[in-house]
């Protein structure tokens, strides 16, 4: 289990570098497909085509990351890069399996988060809080 504490940290440290530049760079992409796979290409398909959102409750400024499936039905899913995706991959591979360290929902939110292309969504907290009681 201490290998998957390592690859979370060195992912941590990674994606801190990757938004301090707004970049991302060869050798930090290469880390990034050794650390998520075949994930991170799936991730990059959904921000590159405009997936992400990231909804911020007023006044409070809590947050949350919506970010569009690649089925056929484009569902979104409810994400915290660090935590949390309501996807069903999550639940298995991630918490059941323990064999990823992210489902491409929260790499994709992540992603978008570091290199600043994502869309903002201001919504009232109470709004934020409704979208959260569905969970």
């Amino acid at each position: 289990m201490a290998s998957a504490s390592v690859s979370a940290a060195l992912a941590s440290t990674l994606w801190n570098q990757i938004k301090s530049t707004r970049s991302v760079s060869d050798d930090q992409l290469a880390i990034l497909h050794f650390l998520y796979g075949k994930n991170l290409e799936r991730a990059t398909r959904i921000v590159d085509q405009g997936g992400v959102r990231r909804v911020s409750g007023t006044p409070s400024g809590r947050f949350l990351f919506l970010v569009v499936g690649e089925s056929k039905r484009k569902e979104e899913y409810i994400c915290f890069p660090d935590h949390h995706c309501t996807c069903y991959s999550f639940f298995y591979d991630i918490v059941n399996r323990g064999e990823q360290l992210s489902c491409k929902h929260q790499i994709a939110a992540r992603l978008a988060d570091a290199v600043g292309v994502h869309a903002e969504v201001t919504v009232s907290d109470e709004h934020l809080a409704l979208m959260l009681s569905k969970l």
